[in-house]
């Protein structure tokens, strides 16, 4: 069950460093919304995948449905229900608004992740 690898913590790094770019250098439009989303995937599985050896299907799943649980956090404006103030560091952690796009890029990146490590199953 719990393993390190290398491999998984360099992709997590490398991923988070886009990530970093990403939020740093772009301020809307398609990179930003859309692009930023589907990155964020690969930075939850790589990081997952770099501690535990669970089955891809399995973290790929997890990963999903943490990313829809923040987005859906987003629609029903969870901070508001409990009373929290926005700030930097909520917009970071749970977004700053609902967007089906959203749903749509970590759900491309879901598929990217099958996809990618079955092809290199392969191999």
């Amino acid at each position: 069950m719990f393993r390190f690898n290398y491999k998984y913590l360099l992709l997590t790094i490398f991923f988070f460093l886009i990530e970093v770019g990403i939020e740093r250098y772009f301020h809307g439009g398609f990179i930003r919304n859309v692009l930023g989303d589907y990155i964020i995937v690969f930075v939850m599985y790589c990081f997952v995948k770099t501690f535990f050896s669970f089955k891809t299907l399995y973290v790929a799943i997890l990963v999903l449905l943490i990313s829809y649980l923040v987005e859906i956090c987003q629609y029903v404006d969870v901070l508001k229900l409990l009373n929290i103030s926005r700030n930097r560091s909520t917009d970071i952690l749970v977004g700053s608004s609902f967007d089906w796009k959203d749903m749509a890029a970590y759900t491309a990146a879901f598929i990217t992740i099958l996809v990618v490590e079955k092809i290199l199953q392969k191999k």
